[in-house]
């Protein structure tokens, strides 16, 4: 795995501009992830960047890090800060020395799961693109990430196996959708995981 933190960094932060423009109001909108509101969706986001950043300290093994539960009342109270501070937090994690070849306990993935550090920032990465997407287009706001960094972020999508094995996640990507010869890279990424590049709400925000 190569060292994907810069565009992952860039990915994060550009997510982190999304959610700046949620309201509460939009938090019980429906977004692509089927099943999942705008709330539950920003409280998924917010305890991944928790969890990934124990999981770069050493400390993702403890279940409690990962459960949306445990941040859902501060993202209902302030969406974007709660978000922005979460986002923060697993920035700094990432940027420490050695976190590349450490390894991240992801328990979510299975009872003692584990991988190293450079290949866990890549599954973040990826979940941060797409989720990046996937508030905007709940909210009816634009959103193109860098080219650079949907080329980075592409080879690690289509890796992601379909099928049942996206029971694991969560309910965060559905099953893949096939792709048009003509789709771009960010739509390649975006059927793969299961969403429908032409997604919209059910109504006008």
């Amino acid at each position: 795995m190569s060292d994907v933190r810069a565009a992952h960094r860039i990915a994060v932060l550009a997510s982190v501009d999304i959610v700046a423009a949620v309201i509460p109001e939009d938090l019980r909108r429906p977004t692509p992830c089927a099943g999942w509101n705008l709330a539950d969706l920003l409280a998924h986001m917010t305890v991944q960047h928790r969890g990934f950043a124990a999981a770069a300290r050493g400390r993702g093994a403890d279940l409690g890090v990962w459960q949306p539960a445990a941040v859902a009342d501060a993202v209902a109270a302030d969406p974007p800060g709660t978000y922005a501070a979460a986002a923060a937090d697993v920035v700094e994690a990432f940027a420490a020395d050695g976190v590349l070849d450490a390894t991240f306990m992801l328990p979510e993935l299975g009872p003692g799961a584990a991988f190293p550090g450079a290949l866990a920032i890549g599954f973040h990465f990826v979940d941060y693109v797409v989720h990046g997407w996937d508030v905007a287009r709940t909210v009816g706001l634009p959103f193109q990430p860098r080219a650079d960094v949907v080329a980075a972020a592409l080879p690690l999508a289509l890796a992601v196996p379909d099928g049942v094995a996206r029971a694991a996640l969560g309910g965060a990507f559905g099953t893949a959708l096939a792709a048009t010869d003509a789709a771009s890279d960010l739509d390649r990424i975006l059927s793969h995981l299961g969403r429908s590049p032409g997604w919209a709400p059910p109504a006008s925000r």
